[in-house]
């Protein structure tokens, strides 16, 4: 018997979004909250935010007309293009005018086999990947590491905060966007945390996209290689990182580097792609589509699917959380400079090996008015999920970019 499920799929999604809030909830140390009062529709209506979301009455545009599944000669290709940047590489990849959109997209894709139409965008700068079946032997692979890993970098003196405070009163630099990495931070926030969110200046947010994510924190518009960044950063608890690390690494980011000037820092790294490609970019829908999950929800077992909601970000966002608190943990107990990361990939091999259903049942009706919360944001209206965290409830997200550089 197929029953409801409020994240209905053939892949364990409801099951893998209650574990990943569950283990926030656990690890949080905090009075307020208790993990058996995880409401799975509560958690439904979170993963879905963006469906959630309106600003000034109206739904946000979540997908560009570039970003989407297209047709090649002898399979399928997954693009990318919500960002501008992105969308110019695309086309200058597939050499299309600065005006094209999704007909003339597909249309040169549709000569192309999948691994030349690939190789085109990203030869680009863009973002494109195969759709691929699922390879269970990778995905045990896979398996076998850590869904979240910590690793202790260095050995470093305690930072001589209390234990069993959670995440209140710690400094955390967010240096993340999209979903993942600005839902942990969120979550971070929520639980007490003074999050301070640092953009570079070239690299301006959608402003949908903040507003989704970005309650509890304030947020700042700053150049990494300036003296008053290295400030920032000196007097943190927490670094979460989540660009490039090549950008990483020419700004003297990279967790070695951090943990070498920085002796007793968290450091926490999300990517894409793992440890196995660490200079790969993506997002949960490009990993969808090259794991293999986008032919496991295919409609038809011909067209790619998608699960129903960004599945993989809203989990690795909250199991990277919750491996935050418990290093934090670790170093109050005994020291250390900690590494903590995961990746999409890894959140992926991680769905795709747990208990699967037969095929979708009926979608639990998510209400509006029981799971959103209402705010003026720079004299919008706007109204977002509530928290998927029992006992606690978001304040406002701060209009992006306008905050001070200090803690």
């Amino acid at each position: 018997m197929v029953t409801a499920d409020a994240l209905p799929s053939r892949l364990a999604v409801s099951a893998l979004a209650l574990a990943s809030v569950r283990a926030v909830c656990d690890a949080a140390r905090d009075p307020r909250v208790d993990p058996s009062r995880v409401d799975p529709v509560r958690v439904a209506a979170a993963y879905r935010s963006d469906r959630m979301l309106r600003i000034d009455g109206r739904a946000p545009d979540a997908w560009a007309p570039l970003s989407g599944f297209w047709r090649t000669t002898d399979g399928w290709i997954r693009t990318h293009g919500n960002y501008p940047h992105h969308a110019r590489a695309l086309r200058r990849g597939l050499a299309l005018s600065d005006a094209a959109g999704a007909d003339e997209l597909a249309q040169a894709v549709a000569d192309l086999r999948t691994a030349d139409a690939v190789a085109a965008v990203s030869g680009a700068g863009g973002l494109a990947v195969p759709v691929r079946a699922e390879d269970p032997g990778s995905d045990a692979e896979l398996r076998r590491t850590g869904l979240v890993e910590t690793i202790r970098l260095a050995d470093a003196p305690r930072r001589g905060r209390t234990p069993g405070t959670g995440a209140r009163g710690i400094r955390v630099l967010d240096l993340t966007r999209v979903i993942a990495g600005p839902v942990c931070t969120r979550t971070l926030a929520l639980l007490g945390a003074d999050v301070l969110r640092v953009d570079p200046p070239d690299l301006p947010e959608l402003e949908w996209q903040h507003v989704d994510t970005g309650h509890g924190k304030r947020t700042t518009v700053l150049d990494a290689r300036s003296a008053r960044f290295a400030d920032l950063l000196a007097h943190a608890d927490v670094v979460v990182l989540g660009y490039h690390p090549a950008a990483l690494d020419r700004l003297g980011l990279s967790p070695a580097a951090l943990a070498d000037r920085h002796p007793g820092l968290v450091i926490a790294q999300l990517s894409a792609w793992g440890e196995a490609a660490p200079g790969r970019r993506g997002f949960d829908s490009l990993v969808q589509a090259e794991s293999g999950i986008a032919m496991v929800e295919s409609p038809d077992g011909e067209h790619p699917g998608a699960l129903p909601a960004q599945a993989l970000d809203h989990s690795a966002g909250y199991l990277l959380a919750a491996g935050i608190l418990r290093a934090l943990e670790e170093q109050r107990a005994t020291g250390g400079t900690m590494l903590v990361r995961t990746s999409l990939r890894r959140v992926a091999a991680e769905l795709l090996g747990m208990p699967r259903t037969t095929g979708t049942g009926p979608a639990v009706d998510i209400d509006p008015a029981a799971h959103t919360q209402r705010f003026t944001i720079g004299g919008r209206e706007v109204i977002t999920v509530r928290s998927a965290i029992p006992g606690l409830e978001f304040t406002d997200p701060r209009p992006w970019g306008r905050d001070t550089p200090a803690w």
